[in-house]
């Protein structure tokens, strides 16, 4: 994990004032772990799940299973679950969505990091381009086209496999419906995306 987005990690939950039992999607047994935050000190149980596993390292442990379908944890087990660089790597990213709303409690935080893509106050300048006659003929040609349609994303990485990039719109919409309190960032370039929301008391059970 890059230091800037362990770092963003931790001001997020440090704002937070995090507290009792966490869950990390995707944990690792080294202190690139989310659950190695400072700002999980007061947490009264940590655990991480992934493919890979279980491990034991430090105060936490690492259970083997599929974000997929957590049939592990019971109904609004956590107070916090935190997610960084999965999803992008999970075909049906969309499961581990709903399983992470299942277990999170009313009223509990869930952050999400990903790459993403954002449209940046700069390229504007690509509209206006766009008006002057011989650049829309340029624009035209199949080979020139990405000069005036591209968007910066990180690179593929495989681990096992690289299936998606989202945009702050599908954090608001699709990863945090129905949460409370919604912000997303962008940091570095290419963006990387870090979603934090509250699950709502009203929110609609998972599907």
């Amino acid at each position: 994990m890059h230091r800037r987005i362990y770092e963003e990690f931790e001001r997020i939950c440090s704002e937070m004032n995090i507290a009792g039992a966490v869950l990390e999607i995707g944990a690792v047994p080294s202190n690139n772990s989310l659950l190695c935050m400072k700002s999980m000190a007061k947490a009264t149980e940590k655990v991480g799940i992934n493919l890979d596993g279980p491990h034991e390292f430090m105060d936490f442990r690492i259970l083997q299973g599929n974000a997929n379908s957590m049939a592990l944890f019971e109904d609004e087990r956590f107070d916090v679950v935190l997610c960084n660089a999965v999803l992008e790597h999970d075909k049906y990213f969309w499961k581990t969505i709903s399983e992470i709303k299942r277990v999170t409690k009313p009223g509990g935080v869930v952050v999400i990091g990903t790459p993403g893509y954002k449209y940046y106050k700069s390229e504007k300048f690509k509209s206006v381009l766009r008006r002057i006659p011989l650049v829309r003929k340029l624009s035209a040609n199949q080979y020139l086209d990405m000069f005036f349609t591209a968007t910066i994303t990180f690179e593929i990485h495989e681990a096992p496999g690289d299936y998606y990039r989202f945009s702050p719109q599908a954090f608001k919409e699709v990863f945090f419906e129905d949460f409370d309190n919604v912000e997303v960032r962008a940091i570095m370039l290419p963006p990387r995306l870090i979603g934090v929301g509250t699950k709502s008391h009203h929110s609609k059970p998972a599907a």
